[in-house]
């Protein structure tokens, strides 16, 4: 049995949504599943994405679809995905569309590579990498390299960072290169030539012989500014040439270089500024003579001007030609347009002549008019060029401002290099052009720039821009950057131009396509320099090169975009592996500590998560360490004693972690990357604390630094991937790292020292610690000391280290050897936890100790237990399981076995039940104080909460809390059960065995294993739900199981019996003991009308509410039985020819509703229809409680009780409406409505002789699903119905038209006795067949009810209370006739249980306004927004003098409902299928649509 199930990862597709700046980072061999959002199910949507088909080779631009997969077979979209099988590490992008549009929404997946190391070629994962960079030039002769490097492999480092290997340019630093394709010659000593195949075999063989991994530098965005290829290709770098916007930036270049030619010859002496710059005056001095001499004399406003003359005389010449504006250009708009001068020449822009001619047209063709023209368009270039000037001057200010702010570093600041007086040397400012010709004046340099020979090697140096935009290069045009002098420049780097294509620049692309290729064939990994200034599109097509020589190829980069969106759009892009982190951001031990959270991890006693699961967004991989090797020296910044704990909290981060050479050895000062000309010192075991030239485990903290890099590799390969910071006092940080399988732990305690200890008073004592569990060993303590070697000289030669500082360090060793604890104690924390307090003796500023504790053995033994009973739900729990010695019976039994008795009634409380059912049984749901209760008693009440808390791994959240304090949830979910006995009891004591365990385990554990414990529950009592029901819903989707657990959710048996009896004669009724007489009654299911307040006592069940859920949560279901026994119970409740509306247990019925007797036909019909052999429930006993319709409740078996069969009920019904209904309630008054009028008790339901309608109510009662009664006495509407729909109401039209149909065909099969009703009228008895009936509602039915389109339509009878045409009334023959034109949802009712009704073209018409007018998200609006009383906000607390809303009055009035929704569904489909395909296409289609809402808030 595999360990690992495999990981799935689910992404849900949303219209319109570009997920370019969101991360997610996916393991190869997951799965990766695409569905489609609620926006999207219906569509015919495509997925396409460039990761290549098995077998095929990656090309960034080749997008393939994905083929759908539907486990169902069927018409859902909920559960259909496509997929694709990460096997390939890169960044791979997906986008989406439908229909005609190609692209609605996309994003990338960034698949991690697997680096690989040793001669057993084992995986290491990236959390295990800790790195050492190496300045490559400082590694000498390549024979040399191995002793160097074994500094990194003495000190316990798994991989190295070289920077670049190439040739280097004049200025000697590491990133600027002369030749990106040969080896750099110093590497080869005297004799010898060595080449990329050498450093290949080396590279090899410290991976297979060191377990070394090597990565190098790759640098696209510049080349040396000596490179010989750019002398040859100056068309691979910005110059005057292919970027002639630059020009202007080029002018004032030389003019200042000028200036600085000046200031060396001291001829700005007069002016107050010598060659050296010393003070405020002198800076003065620099703007004076910018402001004086430089702007004004190079006049770069001209090159954004128009010559003003030229241009008029031509608008002159255009209009004595009599020339008119081209229209298709200008739109008819008027707006003077300048054209820039692509050449960037002295007053080269021009005017667009079309908009001159469309903006200053002359009154007239008279000279006059021609010259008033003429003049008003000098004067307009007059504004225009005065713009341009105040646009330069604002440029010149910024140039002016950044010019002074680089001589006050380079020249006055403490922490610049002070570079002493102006030179030709040391300009003022560093160049940002190359100028590769003997100096001349300004005068002949300018005419250069009309030289294309000469002004092609005028390239743009490289640099950075300060808070710039990393998405867009600042040397292109719109950039002002070097006009405006904030490049922050590298004047020994030219910025290379690859244009948007391989084509733009051949030479470009190809050479630095072999400088990648050569790269990647000997390195496993890159760092991609100065990223954020590459080109996206640049650096995308070079690592695409990469992966195509090493697949798995590790890319690492450090970003400076301030935002970690925009980095996420180059991890995206680029696929980035790992972002260089920096310890030394942190300006205290607490952001320290922080940084450690935020980078990796998750926290201890995190839940376990599911193997297919949402794909929720990353922050990208870390690479955190203590020191760049391009930044400051942190001994400088902090001190000396601070180098081992803090470099102690970066390897105790689940990410990788590492330093750069010269932290370890102390090296008290930044190894510049550019000036740095020494060689490391090598590795000798023996060398001496005064040796320059050689290192060893005594040297600095190289020896504490291999212990800590011993632990990262060993926590992270381990699987310590929990993470916990505690920031004990201002200087303690302690960080956790924790296993969730062993729940083994390691605590690093470090004690910082940003201030040297021997200048800043730190406390004496450090506050103690609590440990929970025991712990096992010192894994290692260390703190930098002093010894006596002699105090720190820069060596000449070497890069040396202080000799004056060491680490004392002591490794695996126990508590009592320790000689940082002063004492360690046991406590406990309750009977479950123990913990030791450690109180610390010698843990001086600068010190590190770290403990590994493992559970108490009791504790861990029996989280070995509950792991091993857990393997039944997954084997994730196989690793750290134990087995059970002294296993509890009930748990020796595999919990599916035990659900497996379970009945769908005990799903309903094993799963469900809300607080009032709950506290009909003398309980309640549980409580947590001060925060609220779960919203059912059942497994679902936790699940919902916790299906929130489990993903964020919400520890901190109160029901953790609960957990964390006490065992009252523990035991309120077992014991609960256990009460009930039966097959539930059996579920509560396993529970009570797993609940055993779990409360002496430690509390921080528990949260997560209660989840576990309640997931594997809950899941294996859903499956046995499902396969208890019917084939539809055990082969249904997700959606639709979710929808069939409505079915628990609603039907269930409480503690008193809902329905009444049914007869004795019948089989299959469920029996119980009584609990208080100990007698046998029936406990048959019923269904609640309503959670919370509608589900217990004599409010649980109502008639119509029944019925309209009845057909889907019990038949679709397949409750058959449960449904039968519901339908016949009802029946012997029948009354005045009326099944009650309020049960009340048979007993306290109210017969106030004329609808749901309809609504319990409709059910019968649908039983008999859907469950195989239906039929038959029509000749079962009906017990009738009321033998007449004056008589007392009497229960089965009791002398005035009778029996007959079921059809013989339904005959009765049908034969009384006929007859017509009127009678007064009994108990009329306000002992059974408090709010209801006289009037409203007198019920009548009858038949309309002529038309066939049923009909009935009055004005003061409401008789069908729409029945709010007025309660306000504030607003006066109190007594007075909202919705009172008297006379014929649409869907009860429907409902008995579809209950006669079906009787008069059950006859003509033999099915039905009765083909007639015998009824008595004025005197007489009559027959009224069936078929008459039938017929009457048919040819009577859309002349009533239809609202033509025809003005004249003479079956009109209200033409004036028309407001809507194209719909079916709500009623006909209302009290209020107005009443009857309101467009409600009704009428779809009636549609789908009686379509014969409906001409399909009227009635796709009527539904098309119902969609448009009444439709909601979730359901459909009770009355059309443009009706007077629509209100759609109901608050049934307001009380106002509002007559339509208040206390709720509005209830049907507007608020949208959600039953009705499927009525309206299954009408369009009906009807869509008549009018062929293309229109049944678009309405399954709106379906889904809708459907998916429901599926999302079913989701939540």
């Amino acid at each position: 049995m595999s360990l690992q199930a495999k990981q799935v990862r689910v992404l849900v597709l949303r219209d319109m949504e570009q997920l370019g700046r969101t991360l997610f980072r996916l393991d190869q061999g997951f799965e990766l599943q695409f569905r489609l959002g609620p926006t999207l199910q219906g569509k015919h949507v495509h997925v396409q994405t460039n990761y290549p088909a098995p077998g095929e080779h990656f090309d960034r631009h080749t997008f393939r679809a994905l083929d759908w997969h539907n486990p169902t077979g069927r018409e859902d979209d909920s559960d259909k995905f496509c997929s694709l099988d990460l096997q390939i590490a890169g960044s791979y992008q997906y986008n989406f569309g439908h229909g005609h549009e190609e692209k609605s929404g996309g994003g990338y997946v960034v698949v991690d590579p697997v680096l690989r190391a040793g001669a057993d070629n084992h995986h290491v994962h990236l959390d295990c990498i800790t790195i050492q960079t190496y300045l490559s030039k400082c590694l000498g002769h390549l024979d040399d390299w191995p002793d160097r490097l074994r500094v990194a492999k003495e000190s316990g480092y798994n991989m190295i960072h070289f920077t670049p290997l190439q040739t280097l340019g004049k200025s000697r630093s590491c990133y600027s290169l002369a030749d990106q394709l040969s080896l750099n010659p110093e590497f080869s000593p005297p004799g010898k030539n060595y080449t990329w195949t050498d450093v290949g075999e080396l590279v090899q063989k410290l991976k297979i012989e060191w377990n070394m991994i090597c990565i190098t530098d790759v640098v696209y965005n510049h080349t040396a500014t000596n490179s010989p290829w750019i002398k040859e290709h100056p068309e691979c770098g910005y110059n005057l040439v292919n970027s002639p916007h630059l020009r202007p930036a080029w002018v004032l270049d030389r003019a200042i270089w000028h200036m600085t030619c000046n200031m060396a010859d001291a001829k700005y002496a007069a002016n107050g500024l010598p060659a050296q710059v010393q003070n405020e005056g002198h800076l003065n001095a620099i703007r004076d003579v910018l402001w004086g001499q430089v702007f004004p004399k190079i006049k770069l406003w001209e090159f954004f001007q128009v010559r003003i003359e030229s241009a008029v005389e031509e608008f002159r010449d255009l209009l004595a030609d009599g020339e008119k504006p081209d229209q298709k250009k200008t739109g008819g708009k008027q707006g003077l347009k300048i054209i820039q001068d692509p050449k960037f020449r002295r007053f080269g822009n021009e005017v667009d002549m079309d908009s001159a001619l469309e903006t200053f047209v002359p009154h007239s063709h008279s000279t006059q008019a021609i010259l008033e023209a003429c003049n008003r368009l000098w004067g307009r270039l007059e504004e225009i060029n005065k713009e341009q000037y105040q646009q330069m001057i604002h440029h010149q200010e910024k140039a002016s401002n950044c010019i002074v702010g680089n001589v006050v570093y380079e020249r006055l600041a403490d922490h610049g290099p002070k570079l002493g007086p102006v030179t030709r040397k040391d300009p003022i400012v560093p160049r940002y052009f190359t100028f590769p010709f003997e100096e001349t004046s300004l005068e002949d340099d300018l005419k250069m720039t009309d030289q294309p020979d000469k002004a092609c090697h005028f390239l743009a140096h490289n640099g950075w821009v300060m808070g710039d935009d990393p998405l867009r290069n600042f040397a292109e045009p719109g950039s002002n950057v070097y006009i405006r002098r904030e490049l922050i420049c590298w004047g020994d780097s030219v910025k290379l131009r690859y244009g948007d294509k391989p084509d733009d620049c051949p030479y470009l692309w190809t050479h630095m396509q072999k400088y990648t290729e050569i790269t990647a064939k000997h390195f496993a990994g890159v760092r991609l320099d100065n990223c954020h200034s590459t080109p996206l599109h640049v650096a995308e097509h070079m690592l695409s090169a990469a992966r195509a020589v090493r697949p798995n190829l590790y890319v690492i980069a450090e970003l400076f975009t301030g935002s970690e969106l925009i980095d996420n759009v180059f991890v995206n892009r680029l696929g980035i592996t790992s972002l260089v982190r920096e310890a030394m951001s942190a300006g205290d031990s607490h952001e320290e500590g922080r940084l450690v959270y935020r980078y990796g991890g998750e926290p201890v006693g995190a839940f376990v998560q599911p193997s297919l699961r949402p794909l929720v967004p990353s922050i990208a991989h870390a690479m955190f360490l203590d020191v760049t090797h391009d930044n400051e020296c942190p001994i400088q910044l902090r001190s000396a004693y601070d180098s081992l704990p803090s470099s102690a909290i970066v390897s105790m981060a689940c990410c990788c972690s590492g330093s750069t050479r010269g932290y370890d050895e102390m090296v008290p000062h930044q190894i510049s990357v550019v000036k740095e000309e020494r060689f490391y010192p090598k590795w000798n075991p023996d060398a001496k604390a005064s040796s320059p030239g050689e290192v060893n485990l005594k040297t600095g903290i190289i020896a504490g630094k291999l212990a800590l890099n011993k632990m990262h590799q060993d926590l992270a390969s381990k699987g310590f991937n929990q993470v916990y910071v505690d920031q004990v006092d201002e200087d303690v940080v302690a960080v956790t790292r924790h296993c969730p399988s062993t729940h083994q732990s390691v605590v690093a305690v470090c004690r910082t020292a940003f201030h040297n200890p021997k200048h800043h008073q730190y406390r004496k004592e450090v506050p103690p610690m609590f440990i929970p569990g025991k712990i096992d060993e010192v894994v290692l303590e260390a703190r930098v000391i002093d010894r006596q070697a002699g105090t720190y000289k820069k060596c000449e030669k070497y890069i040396n280290g202080m000799p004056e500082y060491t680490v004392e360090i002591k490794e695996h060793i126990q508590l009592k050897d320790s000689g940082v604890v002063k004492h360690a104690g046991v406590t406990s924390k309750g009977s479950s936890e123990f913990v030791q307090e450690i109180v610390f003796e010698r843990l001086t500023p600068g010190s590190v100790i770290a403990f590994r504790v493992s559970l108490d053995p009791r504790a861990q033994e029996l989280v070995g237990v509950i792991r091993h009973h857990l393997i039944q739900f997954s084997p994730k729990y196989k690793l750290g399981s134990l087995p059970d010695q002294h296993t509890p019976t009930i748990l020796e039994t595999p919990l599916a076995q035990i659900m497996s008795e379970l009945t769908l009634a005990d799903m309903n409380m094993l799963l469900f039940r809300c607080d009032s059912e709950e506290q009909e049984e003398g309980g309640g749901c549980y409580n947590i104080p001060s925060w609220t209760s779960f919203k059912y008693g059942g497994l679902q009440g936790l699940m919902s909460v916790m299906a929130d808390i489990r993903p964020k791994n919400d520890l901190g959240h109160p029901v953790c809390d609960n957990l964390r304090q006490g065992d009252w949830m523990i035991d309120y979910v077992s014991n609960r059960l256990v009460f009930r006995g039966g097959a539930l009891g059996e579920v509560g004591k396993w529970l009570e065995g797993m609940f055993h365990y779990l409360k002496h385990i430690p509390r921080y554990l528990i949260p997560c294993y209660f989840d576990a414990i309640l997931v594997g529950a809950y899941t294996t009592a859903l499956d046995i739900t499902f396969n208890k029901m019917s084939s539809f819903v055990q082969n249904g989707s997700t959606f639709v199981k979710l929808l069939a657990l409505g079915s628990v959710q609603m039907c269930g048996v409480g503690s008193f019996p809902a329905l009444p009896p049914l007869s004795l004669a019948l089989p299959d009724v469920p029996y119980r003991l009584d609990k208080d007489t100990g007698k046998k009654e029936q406990c048959c299911v019923s269904l609640a009308a309503g959670l919370p307040h509608f589900s217990s006592g004599i409010f649980r069940c109502w008639g119509r509410d029944t019925f309209i859920a009845l057909r889907g949560l019990m038949l679709v279901t397949g409750r058959h039985l449960e449904a039968r026994n519901i339908i016949l119970a009802f029946a012997g409740t029948l009354r005045h020819g009326l099944i009650p509306n309020l049960l009340g247990e048979g007993i306290s019925a109210r017969y106030n509703c004329r609808d749901a007797v309809w609504w319990w036909l409709q059910c019968i019909q649908d039983y008999c229809t859907l469950v195989p052999e239906g039929t038959a429930v029509l000749h079962c006993p009906v017990v009738r409680m009321y033998p007449h319709d004056d008589s007392e409740p009497h229960a089965p078996g009791t002398p005035f009780s009778f029996t007959q069969p079921l059809c013989d009920v339904i005959h009765e019904a049908m034969t009384r409406h006929m007859q017509g209904i009127d009678f007064r309630e009994r108990n009329a008054g306000p002992n059974i409505d408090m709010h209801m009028k006289d009037e409203g008790f007198n019920v009548v339901a009858k038949v309309n002789r002529y038309t066939g309608f049923v009909y009935g109510g009055n004005r003061f009662n409401c008789g069908t699903w729409m029945d709010k009664m007025g309660e306000s006495d504030k607003a006066r509407n109190k007594g007075m119905p909202a919705t009172p729909r008297d006379g014929s109401a649409v869907e009860m039209v429907g409902l008995c038209k579809s209950a006669v149909r079906w009787l008069l065909e059950l006859h003509k099969k033999g099915l039905f006795p009765h083909s007639s009703m015998k009824i008595h009228r004025d005197g007489k008895e009559l027959k009224v067949s069936y078929e008459d009936w039938n017929h009457k509602i048919q040819v009577n039915f859309e002349k009533n009810f239809y609202v033509s389109h025809d003005e004249k339509d003479p079956d009109e009878k209200h033409p004036d209370l028309v407001h809507k045409r194209g719909i079916y009334k709500d009623s006909h023959g209302a009290s209020s006739p107005w009443c009857d034109y309101q467009l409600r949802p009704n009428f779809c009712i009636a549609m789908v249980v009686a379509p014969e009704l409906f001409t399909v073209e009227r009635a796709w018409k009527a539904l098309e306004v119902a969609e448009k007018k009444l439709l909601g998200p979730l359901g459909m609006k009770t009355l059309d927004p443009d009706d007077m009383v629509y209100c759609g906000v109901y608050d049934n607390a307001l009380d106002n003098d509002n007559y339509n809303v208040a206390r709720g009055f509005n209830y049907h009035q507007g608020p949208e409902w959600l039953w009705p929704i499927g009525y309206f569904l299954r009408a369009k489909l009906y009807f869509a299928k008549k009018l062929g395909k293309e229109t049944y296409d678009q309405t399954v289609y709106l379906v889904k649509s809708i459907l998916s809402q429901h599926y999302v808030h079913l989701e939540r």
